[in-house]
């Protein structure tokens, strides 16, 4: 009997919504130019002048844009002042300039210091303004719709106001930015073209500005003059502009505007008096009122065309699931004029065509300004991966009947379309370019390589694996002795939970560091090595990027043959930048094999080195190691200043907290396959007894003791009042800017409600 043959049909979830369009066609508008194209005037104030290879650089990059080179490469050693050359090549450009970096720490470090070199000009930050932000979802295969949920910064929304607001009004400025700038911003015209301006002297009715500050999203409080609001004493009208710490004061006589000034929200006291005010809008998603009876249109229109697919498909569910969801959302929009999720009909609101993307902070800046990419070998593949994720969730939920397909064209920009972007001039800042980088400037890079410090980079030496362990525990105390730290980085996780286990067991002082620690005990384990809490710190794709340890004279680098991603040549040379702001910084390589990427990574620094050592020979210097307070660097500076207080939670009800609280079970994480295990790792005879000795000293440090579980913060003991008072200071961290505290008290509290 022949068996009855099975046909297989295609998923009809599966076929694409809409067929991507290229950069050039999916713009999503002509723009104006906002401002006319002058010549910036950036004021750079700086105590000390260019030094090592800084003047080099800044002559070299600025004169390659004099000349009509739209791509350069600042290839700069760790510590050597790249950030001062990027100022200067700002100043010498003249243009507004936007700085790209790859995350929020990085754009609050880089913030605070441009904002120190140029204090007279508007430096903006211009990062992602959620706390927390779960995006809607949905998962087919449990049946399960997520709900979007969020939680929004205030200070930051009002720093984003006051980046673009300042954008359209002024050439002299400078935004640092995360990747956040190609994410959907609303239309820079409309937002434009809402600004309320009021002239001394000029003719208005008090009770047209009243609706055009309405109309901008402005409501009226006339008891408290928050963010965002405004309040009416007879012919005064008072304004908390939503991007301002200033109020904004309208004085009439009649109909005429008698005078203007800027006041003290609190005091009242009037700080300056003005000819002119411009009152941008409070919110970035702004629509003229004339306009929603066409927006609702299209989007009925739309709706239509879907349900008609979806009935044709025999989808009934997923019609009658869009239906209602979107006739609510048109409900809602017709009397309030927003909805939740408003965001996905974005595309529709602006009146744009299918596939082409949403305007974005870069489509502020107009035709005339300067990119600069920080960490470029980072950022640069951050951006060309937002979009595949973004488009990979929002399928999903169209092909299900819970969004209409307007909701693709909410999107991040693709990274052809961010290419298509780029301005005439283009700075890639990095200590290891990236391939891409390379490619653009056709392999030409402006080295600045020689620190003002004269710092060299750190000597390498080379060790097989067999016997590392002698090697490594006998060095450590060397460099213990003489008071600096050492770095110890490793492949897994397990492999640095032993390895921090085995040297503890040998006397030493250590402490690892990997993903499963949370994100402030991160910044509390880098404060306690650099202030000699403990001297050996072990982790994986440790200290890369970003991380500045004056007190690491030494980096241990276990395993260093094994290609891939934590071993080839730019990982390799960022790590080993973490010696070299110590004039005794010393790298430690095991290996047995000596790959492309090791020859590669030993070769340059050895380049780097010889080089160093010829300009110090030739200008005198004699290095010294940097000297940098630790408060300095352990917390993200509030760009706004001084917000509020810090609000710390008791050392003695948290100090093991993380810990007890922390995963610790890594035993389905063992060994990646084709990793040599750590042989040996027993120490010899030798390390044996004099560890043995250590462990009863008195002087043994506590830290290497295992800590309990503290008893003040056990779930038996917690109270609502206890829960309250952290949920306060989560939200405080969170408006200075002070990321790793608030996500500390959320994990906190987390575990808590558990």
């Amino acid at each position: 009997m022949a068996r009855a043959r099975k046909t297989i049909t295609p998923d009809p979830y599966a076929k694409p919504i809409a067929k991507p369009l290229p950069p050039s066609k999916s713009l999503p508008g002509k723009l104006k130019q906002f401002q006319a194209p002058t010549r910036a005037d950036f004021d750079l104030v700086s105590p000390y002048g260019a030094a090592g290879d800084q003047p080099k650089a800044i002559e070299e990059l600025t004169e390659g844009f004099k000349n009509g080179e739209q791509f350069q490469t600042l290839l700069g050693v760790t510590g050597s002042g790249k950030t001062f050359t990027m100022a200067n090549v700002i100043k010498n450009v003249g243009k507004p300039t936007l700085i790209l970096t790859h995350n929020k720490t990085l754009a609050a470090q880089l913030y605070q210091e441009f904002k120190s070199f140029f204090p007279n000009n508007a430096v903006e930050y211009f990062v992602s303004y959620y706390d927390y932000f779960q995006p809607e979802a949905y998962i087919p295969h449990t049946d399960t719709f997520i709900e979007k949920d969020a939680s929004i910064n205030d200070e930051i929304d009002k720093l984003r106001l006051r980046a673009t607001a300042n954008l359209l009004t002024r050439r002299d400025v400078i935004i640092v930015a995360s990747v956040s700038c190609i994410y959907g911003l609303g239309s820079p015209s409309e937002y434009f073209d809402l600004m309320v301006r009021i002239r001394r002297g000029d003719i208005y009715d008090r009770d047209k500005i009243l609706r055009d500050l309405v109309h901008i999203q402005y409501s009226r409080n006339d008891f408290s003059l928050d963010r965002g609001t405004f309040r009416v004493r007879g012919d005064v009208i008072e304004v908390h502009p939503s991007y301002d710490e200033d109020g904004l004061r309208i004085e009439l006589f009649g109909d005429e505007v008698d005078r203007l000034c800027r006041f003290n929200i609190v005091t009242g006291e009037v700080i300056k008096e003005v000819e002119e005010l411009t009152i941008a809008p409070a919110k970035h998603f702004v629509t003229k009122e004339e306009n929603r009876a066409g927006m609702l249109q299209r989007i009925q229109m739309e709706l239509t065309e879907r349900l008609a697919e979806l009935d044709k498909e025999g989808k009934v569910l997923e019609s009658a699931r869009l239906s209602s969801r979107t006739r609510y959302d048109m409900e809602m929009l017709r009397e309030t004029g927003m909805c939740n999720g408003i965001e996905n009909y974005s595309r529709i609101i602006e009146d744009r065509a299918p596939g082409t993307r949403p305007f974005t902070l870069i489509d502020y800046f107009g035709d005339d300004w300067l990119l600069m990419i920080d960490e470029s070998h980072v950022s640069i593949p951050q951006v060309g991966g937002m979009a595949e994720g973004d488009k990979s969730r929002k399928t999903t939920l169209v092909q299900y009947g819970f969004r209409l397909p307007c909701a693709l064209d909410n999107r991040p920009m693709n990274f052809a379309e961010f290419e298509y972007m780029y301005p005439k001039q283009v700075l890639f800042v990095s200590a290891t370019p990236g391939d891409y980088e390379l490619k653009k400037t056709s392999g030409v890079v402006t080295e600045q390589i020689n620190r003002p410090t004269g710092l060299l980079d750190p000597k390498i030496e080379l060790f097989p694996i067999q016997g590392q362990m002698d090697v490594l525990l006998y060095r450590i105390e060397e460099v213990v002795k003489n008071g600096d730290r050492v770095l110890v980085t490793t492949l897994t996780k397990k492999m640095a939970q032993d390895l921090t286990e085995f040297f503890i067991e040998a006397g030493i002082r250590a402490k690892y560091l990997h993903s499963d620690i949370k994100t402030l005990e991160r910044h509390e384990l880098i404060r306690g090595l650099r202030s000699g809490e403990f001297d050996v710190l072990v982790g994986i794709n440790l200290l890369r990027e970003g991380l500045d340890l004056p007190e690491v004279s030494m980096v241990a680098i276990l395993d260093a043959d094994k290609e891939g991603f934590l071993r080839n040549y730019r990982s390799l040379i960022q790590t080993m930048g973490r010696a070299s702001r110590n004039v005794n910084g010393t790298v430690l390589l095991f290996a047995d094999n000596m790959t492309e990427s090791l020859q590669k990574a030993i070769d340059e620094t050895n380049r780097r080195r010889g080089l160093q050592e010829e300009f110090n020979k030739e200008h005198g210097i004699t290095p010294k190691s940097v000297t940098r307070k630790i408060e300095e660097d352990l917390r993200i500076v509030d760009p706004l200043g001084d917000i509020g207080e810090d609000n710390e939670i008791d050392d003695s009800d948290t100090s093991s907290w993380s810990e007890a609280t922390g995963s610790s079970d890594d035993s389905s994480e063992d060994f990646t396959p084709g990793i040599r295990p750590m042989e040996p790792l027993q120490p010899s005879r030798y390390r044996r007894e004099n560890a043995r000795k250590r462990a009863t000293s008195s002087n043994r440090h506590p830290g290497a003791e295992s800590d309990g579980i503290p008893s003040p913060l056990r779930g038996s003991r917690m109270t609502g009042d206890k829960l309250a008072d952290l949920e306060k200071q989560m939200k405080e961290a969170a408006a200075r800017l002070d990321f790793e505290e608030a996500a500390r008290l959320r994990d906190i509290i987390r575990s808590m409600k558990a």
